[in-house]
């Protein structure tokens, strides 16, 4: 699994403080400001997940995770409409794929957590001070960034190669195997 780089992270942030400032603005146009902003959440929500399922070396679960989004986030919007509730579903369901896909232990689980509610506070200090929606999404996503370095054992750096748990795959070296045949009898 190729985990995500800090500044990989940065990068995406930006561009979805971006997006979601030009995204609330034009929505804003049509649709009260508080809706406006939820429909902004909800899609910042989905655009990280799809990010993440992107960057996921996991296969198993990618559509049963899409799938089960839609309902969450379709009750969550209308049995609880407002800001907080879709902030808080989407950082939930964000945390949840994370686990899923790329932390493999309960501590790596909880420094994840952690994280997402350290960023959660860093965005609201960012909103209040600021007003800012783009500054707001851009602190929340950039203290998401550093999820890449949690280390998926304890002890070990992220990705460090060390121990069993990042042994190489058999699949992998099979079809490694089977492609490198190919080529040959290719040639």
């Amino acid at each position: 699994m190729n985990r995500p780089t800090f500044l990989e992270g940065a990068l995406v942030a930006l561009i979805a403080a971006f997006a979601a400032a030009v995204f609330s603005s034009g929505l804003g146009l049509f649709v009260p400001t508080r809706e406006a902003l939820a429909l902004t959440i909800t899609a910042l929500g989905l655009g990280y997940l799809l990010y993440l399922l992107a960057r996921s070396g996991e296969r198993a679960g990618r559509v049963v995770i899409l799938l089960a989004w839609v309902p969450v986030t379709a009750a969550a919007l209308a049995l609880a409409p407002g800001i907080w509730p879709q902030v808080l579903m989407q950082l939930g369901l964000v945390w949840l794929v994370r686990v899923w896909c790329f932390q493999g232990t309960p501590t790596a689980a909880l420094l994840d957590l952690g994280l997402i509610l350290t960023g959660a506070v860093v965005a609201l200090w960012a909103g209040s001070h600021s007003g800012s929606l783009f500054l707001t999404v851009w602190s929340l996503l950039l203290v998401q960034a550093l999820f890449g370095a949690i280390p998926t054992r304890p002890g070990h750096p992220a990705g460090s190669g060390v121990g069993p748990a990042n042994a190489p795959d058999p699949f992998d070296l099979a079809r490694r195997s089977a492609e490198w045949a190919l080529r040959r009898i290719a040639r």
